[in-house]
């Protein structure tokens, strides 16, 4: 462990350290100052457990590397969700609809806009592949529509719930809809979604990438390793502390008067802060193809595979699942689609196009705590 301590500092250090606050906290209901302390340790095992599958994807490549990064995010948000739903004393029978589509407000908008805006401010235009992108956002928008959208207008079922055989069909799709665009991104047309050629006097790859990829080369296979055996630890203790910290975040929702859908809000920002740090430093260099993909990718994980996973955990899990999405939430959904057909189409975008994305951003915010 020490030598892992060296090469990844924090990361290598916090997944044993959350276990150990798993260790003296499962089956107990915190007070608030444990509950903070679970708070942090939950934080840092999520942030630690998508950097290591990040270097366990690197050295293994596509198409197998985004296939291991996209199930451990998902892994994650499913856990966090499942724990949540089957332990929390709330109302939990719209908590996955509102985690997913606030991961999808967070990625559409907040990590497309401060990408854009970052890039834009910095070398004058953010420019991007308009193929790759547009196939992307086209995989997002119908994701969206089968699974969020749709539930709200059948009729099986009363209320915005799927009968049995329709979520088994959205569930189908939906792994239908991610494995063709993981096959369209990592095999058949790689490269539309490859970084554009940078302009003159862009920042230049890392040192050590040697292949000029725009990123630093693959690790060794003792570093990969120990990555993935640090994953699979970050991985139970995330659901372990999700499921110590579910009362806690109820009690504090309640506490504040905010409504249940602040819950789902709270999850999909864990889940996407690495991939929103990413994307910015991809954006400082000038490299806004990287934090699309990170993006649009992130966005196509959440409900292509998070879907299909809470589809099959509701079999034993009590109560109505309901993913239909509220007129507001359908209007901000409505309004973050058209704004991103009209970024992406142009194949480069200005300031403003980013501050537009980070204004509807900062209304799903406001609108989620104040209805």
């Amino acid at each position: 462990m020490g030598a892992a301590a060296g090469r990844y500092g924090w990361a290598a250090v916090m997944p044993p350290l959350a276990a150990v606050v798993l260790a003296f906290t499962w089956g107990s209901k915190p007070g608030p100052l444990v509950a903070s302390l679970v708070g942090v340790a939950l934080i840092g095992a999520v942030v630690a457990g998508v950097h290591h599958a990040e270097v366990v994807a690197h050295r293994v490549g596509e198409p197998f590397g985004s296939l291991i990064l996209a199930v451990a995010v998902t892994t994650i948000e499913v856990g966090l969700i499942v724990t949540l739903m089957a332990s929390g004393s709330g109302e939990t029978a719209t908590l996955a609809r509102d985690t997913v589509f606030a991961a999808l407000m967070i990625t559409l908008n907040g990590i497309v806009g401060i990408s854009l805006l970052v890039a834009a401010l910095r070398h004058h235009l953010a420019v991007f592949n308009a193929e790759g992108t547009g196939s992307a956002l086209a995989t997002v928008v119908a994701l969206a529509g089968l699974t969020l959208v749709v539930p709200t207008f059948t009729v099986s079922e009363p209320g915005p719930v799927f009968s049995g055989s329709q979520l088994a069909f959205a569930a189908v799709a939906s792994l239908a809809l991610y494995a063709s665009f993981v096959f369209t991104q990592t095999v058949r047309h790689r490269d539309f979604f490859l970084p554009v050629p940078t302009a003159p006097g862009a920042t230049a790859p890392p040192a050590n990438d040697l292949d000029e990829d725009g990123h630093a080369d693959p690790p060794s296979d003792k570093e990969t390793w120990t990555s993935f055996g640090l994953l699979v630890l970050a991985l139970v203790t995330v659901v372990g502390l999700a499921k110590v910290e579910s009362y806690p975040i109820e009690d504090a929702v309640g506490a504040l008067g905010l409504p249940q859908a602040t819950v789902g809000v709270v999850i999909a920002l864990l889940v996407l802060l690495p991939e929103s740090i990413a994307a910015v430093r991809a954006a400082l260099r000038d490299r806004v193809q990287i934090s699309l993909n990170l993006a649009y990718g992130s966005a196509i994980a959440s409900i292509g595979l998070t879907i299909p996973a809470i589809a099959v955990a509701s079999i034993w899990l009590e109560g109505d699942l309901a993913l239909g999405l509220e007129p507001l939430q359908l209007t901000l959904l409505f309004l973050s689609a058209v704004v991103g057909v009209l970024t992406v189409v142009p194949g480069r975008a200005k300031p403003l196009n980013g501050a537009v994305h980070l204004v509807l951003m900062a209304a799903f915010l406001f609108l989620t705590a104040a209805p």
